[in-house]
């Protein structure tokens, strides 16, 4: 140890001093011996031829020598005084030391010096068993891996002062494994010294005091700093009802300035009513929770209130809720409304909480499954709700029901594929999803897909005959992607471009089809038109056609149609025959065209030239049955009434072939006015009454009080009247009824002339307003057959139309729609309207109007 190497080493310094002066002793005297032998020697080999001065010499050397001696002998004495009180001193020093180490080690602690410039070094480690402190010397100078945070920062700033301005400290340091040490740091002769040691004692006591007063005044400062950062106000009451604190949100609130002038004010939140309230019910439980209306500037705001009484303290937060209650109050009208959505969903929807309750049906869901609503209401789990559909015979039957139903209502197990779809009596399928909720609760939807599998099986079918139908078709059908590759195509499109079907069922695009075709058709034009139609963007499609001769001399229609899924449709129709017989037609037509407009001007002259003498011999009849000329007998007037008869027979049937050939001449004009109806009905059947009456037949005239009168030609109403009421006359029999009535209906006057005679043949009525065509059937009534032909085309220039009923032995029914207001007279420009005969419909008689 240090203090041993200090004891030995005045003995040490004696011995050298001593043995120094010898040796200079011992010169000396050599010196004097050597200096005397070279004198001697230099006078010879005797001494008495010496010099007084190298006596002297000699004298003084010796002399010298001698005090030389004797100085040595002195120092020696002093030596071994100073010897003698160095080990007295020694001896002292070492009890002293004794005593020190005795009195260090005899107190637990550490002890550590800080040298100037030097490491710490640890001078006595006699502190054991305390939680937390290292054992060995090297990790105890590393005070922060050891200290509890706290106390490791303030050692650290203390000992930092002691080193630099040697400023003493005293502190309670605690360690990590919760221990305390008290903590001396002195300055001593340029040393820093460091006293660690456990506290005992009272001093325990108070460093646990300490340690709870700062543990609770750290949790009161983070409980303060938690309140203040919360958006809702907080504020604390003492055992008198007086505020003695409130967080920043309660100081907003009350748009105080700052925390002491609520404090010094007791500006308060709520109401007193509200406060008065919150006292009683706090005296019987101690915590609270209500909702409050608190006036927060110039609005009221909804507030839950939550109380809670402590020892001598009530603590009160106020969470502004009126946000939340605004989005409750939506979410419930949007849950409203979502429930009534999905009641109008036709998929049925099943909604499970977390504990596997059914709280959400819609209507879907109870049609589909016919459960009580009542039943459903009670909220049944999901297994009790499958066990009713089982037990009602709505599940699909399966070999183990429980093992079946437990694995699709498992929710941590995946339902199968197979048993997501559920084969049910009466040949319905049903698909079950199941979606897992974010509150833990399930969603099943139950979608009846038997009309889709359905619908899906007729699509494959109809895809299938449609497939087979356009392969069948003439023309070439080819659809192209918006890529421009072909998706579909069929035999003739193959065949009529002659490309291999291998090839078009491998998608080729557009630009090689072209390429392969140019052969046969070589018009960069129409090819650069197809192309861009195959691949322009959906705003510039737009379709067209046209047509290709090809170097075979074989004739191509082709048509271009933009598809709705941006798919492009082009069609090729060899109309190479059909050219040639369209050809061959237009040829023949124009010689038909010729052939009739000869026709037409030769029965217009005929007609003209026969009218001419008939109507001479008409007035010759009437003049010899006048008797003007002379009395006639009975035979006579007999023959002249036949005459009479005859002639204007044959002039009617002139006067209809006039009609006739002016309509299809194109030069009939009517005559358009205000029609009534009674006269032109009443006109029509005095003109028949004769003929009737011969026939022993009876007219019924039915007219609606609302029919009037209306704008038509009348003469020509009158003219269509008279050939149905003539038509029906001539195929009834006798004794019978002949109908005629008009009423208004949808903006036209209808007419309908009915008989009960023998009727017509379906396969007569086809011709039956053909010209020439009578259909007497063997009976009396021979008429030329253009009564009805020409009523139809009157009928028609009108803008209306005829529609005919009949069936044999039952009679027939012929009904005249023609508006009140006929388009043709709105033009005031136009004084009179012409009709092609070639152009006039001819409705069908359809049966099912019979009971009209």
């Amino acid at each position: 140890m240090p203090p041993r190497n200090g004891q030995a080493a005045p003995a040490a310094t004696y011995v050298t001093t001593s043995r120094e002066l010898l040796l200079l002793l011992l010169a000396s005297l050599a010196c004097a011996v050597v200096l005397t032998a070279g004198i001697v020697q230099g006078q010879g080999s005797t001494l008495t031829g010496l010099s007084v001065s190298q006596l002297a010499v000699v004298v003084l050397t010796a002399v010298g020598g001698l005090s030389a001696a004797v100085l040595v002998f002195r120092a020696a004495a002093s030596m071994r005084r100073q010897v003698s009180a160095a080990h007295a001193e020694s001896a002292a020093l070492k009890r002293q030391l004794a005593v020190a180490e005795a009195v260090i080690g005899g107190e637990p602690q550490i002890l550590i010096l800080w040298d100037t410039g030097l490491q710490p070094r640890i001078v006595n480690n006699s502190l054991r068993n305390v939680p937390g402190l290292p054992v060995d010397d090297a990790d105890i100078v590393a005070f922060s891996r050891w200290l509890e945070p706290g106390s490791a920062g303030r050692f650290k700033d203390a000992l930092d002062t002691l080193l630099r301005f040697g400023r003493p400290f005293n502190m309670i340091l605690k360690t990590g494994a919760g221990a305390h040490l008290e903590t001396d740091g002195r300055a001593s002769a340029g040393r820093a010294v460091l006293r660690m040691r456990d506290v005992a004692g009272y001093k325990r006591d108070i460093s646990r005091i300490i340690d709870g007063h700062e543990g609770l005044a750290r949790d009161i400062r983070s409980s303060r700093a938690i309140l203040n950062s919360l958006p809702m106000p907080v504020w604390f009451r003492d055992i008198a009802g007086r505020l003695n604190w409130a967080n920043q949100a309660y100081v907003a609130a009350v748009e105080a300035e700052s925390l002491d002038q609520v404090i010094e004010r007791q500006i308060e939140l709520i109401e007193q009513r509200q406060r008065e309230d919150l006292s009683r019910a706090l005296q019987t439980t101690p915590r609270l929770r209500r909702r409050i209306t608190v006036l927060s500037g110039q609005e009221r705001r909804v507030h839950d209130l939550l109380a809670v009484r402590l020892q001598n303290t009530l603590v009160a937060a106020a969470i502004d809720i009126t946000d939340l209650e605004v989005a409750q109050q939506e979410l419930d009208r949007q849950s409203a409304a979502f429930d009534r959505t999905l009641d109008h969903v036709s998929t049925a929807i099943a909604v499970f909480n977390a504990e596997r309750r059914l709280v959400f049906i819609n209507e879907a869901f109870v049609k589909l499954w016919e459960l009580d609503r009542q039943w459903l209401r009670g909220q049944p789990k999901d297994t009790e709700l499958f066990d009713r559909l089982h037990e009602l015979g709505r599940l699909p039957e399966v070999v183990d029901y429980r093992q079946w139903r437990n694995q699709i209502l498992d929710p941590n197990e995946p339902i199968a594929e197979s048993d997501r779809w559920w084969p049910l009596r009466g040949g319905r399928f049903v698909q079950l999803i199941a979606e897992q909720r974010p509150d833990g609760g399930v969603t099943h939807l139950y979608v009846d897909e038997t009309e889709r599998l359905a619908l899906e099986s007729e699509f494959k079918a109809l895809t299938s005959v449609q497939s087979e139908t356009i392969d069948s078709l003439k023309e070439g059908v080819a659809v192209f992607e918006t890529d421009g590759r072909l998706k579909l195509f069929n035999s003739a499109f193959a065949s009529i471009w002659r490309v291999d079907r291998d090839l078009l069922k491998t998608g080729p695009h557009i630009d090689d089809l072209v390429d392969r075709a140019r052969p046969l058709f070589d018009d960069a034009e129409v090819w650069a038109r197809l192309k861009q139609a195959a691949t322009a963007l959906s705003g510039q499609r737009v379709p067209f056609d046209g047509q290709m001769l090809r170097s075979d001399s074989s004739v191509i229609d082709f048509s271009v149609m933009p598809l709705p899924d941006g798919a492009t449709l082009i069609t090729f129709a060899d109309v190479t025959a059909s050219k040639r017989y369209e050809r061959a037609l237009v040829e023949r037509n124009e010689a038909l065209e010729a052939a009739d407009r000869v026709k037409n001007q030769f029965i217009g002259h005929v007609s003209y030239e026969l009218r001419t003498p008939l109507t001479n011999i008409i007035g010759f009849t009437e003049l010899l049955g006048s008797q003007h000329l002379g009395q006639l007998n009975d035979k006579q007037r007999e023959y002249l009434q036949d005459i009479s008869s005859s002639s204007n027979t044959l002039l009617s049937i002139i006067d209809g072939i006039l009609d006739l050939a002016t309509i299809d001449a194109g030069a009939l004009e009517l005559e358009l006015g205000e029609v009534n109806v009674r006269e032109v009905a009443a006109s029509a059947i005095r003109a028949v009454e004769d003929r009737a009456a011969r026939a022993d037949l009876t007219l019924d005239v039915a007219i609606a009080d609302d029919v009037t009168a209306f704008t038509a030609d009348k003469a020509r109403v009158r003219q269509v009247l008279y050939n149905l009421l003539s038509n029906a006359i001539g195929f009834s029999n006798e004794g019978e009824t002949v109908y005629l009535s008009a009423w208004r209906e949808n903006g036209r006057i209808v007419f309908r002339v009915e008989d009960t005679g023998i009727g017509i043949p379906l396969d007569a009525q086809d011709k039956i307003f053909d010209r020439f065509e009578s259909n007497s059937r063997g009976l009396k009534h021979r008429g030329a057959g253009l009564g009805l032909s020409i009523a139809k085309s009157l009928v028609a220039l009108h803008g209306g139309t005829m529609r005919l009923v009949s069936a044999p032995g039952t009679g027939t029914r012929v009904t005249v729609c023609l508006p009140e207001q006929p388009a043709m007279a709105a033009d005031p420009h136009q004084g009179a309207s012409r009709i092609d005969g070639d152009s006039l419909p001819l409705l069908p008689p359809p049966l099912s109007d019979a009971g009209a």
